[in-house]
């Protein structure tokens, strides 16, 4: 069944918000798990259905180099030390900083929950680029952000391209009888991904071209001027209410309400000036909106739990335990296997 792209997106950001509340190895897996299920069992036969295994490549880059950082630049310290690097003598301008030293396991564990997070997260971003159609998913932006939409469109797009394009120069070298893996691989393998992407960015300007992107419609400068004011100025008060909401979760929710009625406000408004027309366009069923609370659901669960065991003990090192009340906060997610099997 194809779902409206703004559901997946919804359900993906909300775990990925899940994830950013905790440093717990065996939540952060519990999500990984999840999105990792859905992805397999949802996402439709498109180019970019396999970003998802990219992005976790991605995220395993991102633990090592957080890991090796630690053990060349310091951090956390412990009683625990497992070794010893040669340390560089740095100036009194660069006191509070050490290259080398001593490493110890409650450093290198507190590394590797934080480098987990922020797999989890790219995690996240890449089970949304596997799910949502990129393409659809500008056709359901609001019009008063068309020409922005476009621009972060395209940017979405290009990991799942150049994943495509990978696979096959890859498919045609092996045919070739070509058949280098590792480093001599990826030597052969780059320019002939970049000429196709290069390809792929030519034809989506000609093709952007030939449907009028970026003319003005007969528009007045004074209509386009208070177009961007009032979308600017609806986009600037939900950033406000979302900056209360990160700093207090409580007192930040009547600014977050103020500036989202601000931001709807300004792109209605701005909507009925932009004269941009959609063909059949998507509708938020009741699936698409079970399946973006599904992924929410997690998020205000594990914003509002205050579970100290989100927060595992690096000093003194302790054994993580799963919370109960988050881990059914962030299964909820798995909703989707539900809603979308039924068609």
């Amino acid at each position: 069944m194809r779902l409206h792209s703004g559901a997946w997106w919804l359900w993906a950001l909300g775990l990925a918000t899940a994830a950013s509340r905790t440093t717990n190895p065996l939540v952060l897996g519990l999500v990984l798990a999840v999105a990792g299920v859905v992805v397999v069992t949802c996402r439709a036969p498109t180019p970019w259905a396999g970003t998802y295994g990219v992005f976790l490549r991605f995220g395993l880059l991102v633990i090592g180099l957080r890991v090796v950082l630690h053990v060349f630049l310091g951090g956390i310290a412990g009683p625990t030390v497992l070794f010893t690097l040669p340390q560089i003598p740095l100036p009194d301008w660069a006191r509070g900083i050490r290259v080398g030293g001593p490493v110890s396991a409650e450093g290198l564990v507190f590394a590797l929950y934080q480098g987990l997070l922020l797999a989890t997260i790219l995690g996240c971003v890449g089970a949304a680029n596997a799910l949502a159609n990129p393409k659809r998913l500008l056709r359901s932006l609001p019009a008063a952000l068309y020409e922005v939409s476009v621009a972060v469109v395209v940017a979405l797009t290009v990991a799942p391209q150049l994943v495509a394009s990978a696979r096959s120069v890859r498919r045609a070298r092996q045919l070739r009888g070509d058949t280098a893996r590792g480093a001599r691989a990826i030597r052969t393998m780059l320019v002939p991904v970049l000429e196709d992407a290069l390809d792929r960015s030519l034809v989506l300007a000609a093709s952007m071209d030939s449907r009028g992107y970026g003319r003005t419609a007969g528009i007045s400068r004074r209509d386009r001027a208070l177009t961007g004011t009032l979308v600017l100025a609806g986009l600037f008060g939900f950033c406000i209410g979302t900056y209360g909401l990160l700093s207090d979760a409580y007192t930040g929710w009547p600014l977050l309400a103020v500036g989202g009625v601000l931001a709807v406000a300004g792109l209605r408004v701005g909507a009925r000036r932009v004269p941009r027309t959609r063909y059949r366009p998507d509708r938020w069923t009741p699936r698409a909106i079970g399946v973006a609370l599904s992924g929410v659901t997690g998020a205000v669960v594990l914003v509002f739990s205050g579970d100290p065991a989100l927060s595992p003990s690096t000093v003194p090192l302790a054994a993580p335990e799963l919370p109960l009340l988050p881990a059914l906060g962030v299964l909820v997610a798995l909703a989707p296997l539900v809603l979308v099997g039924e068609t």
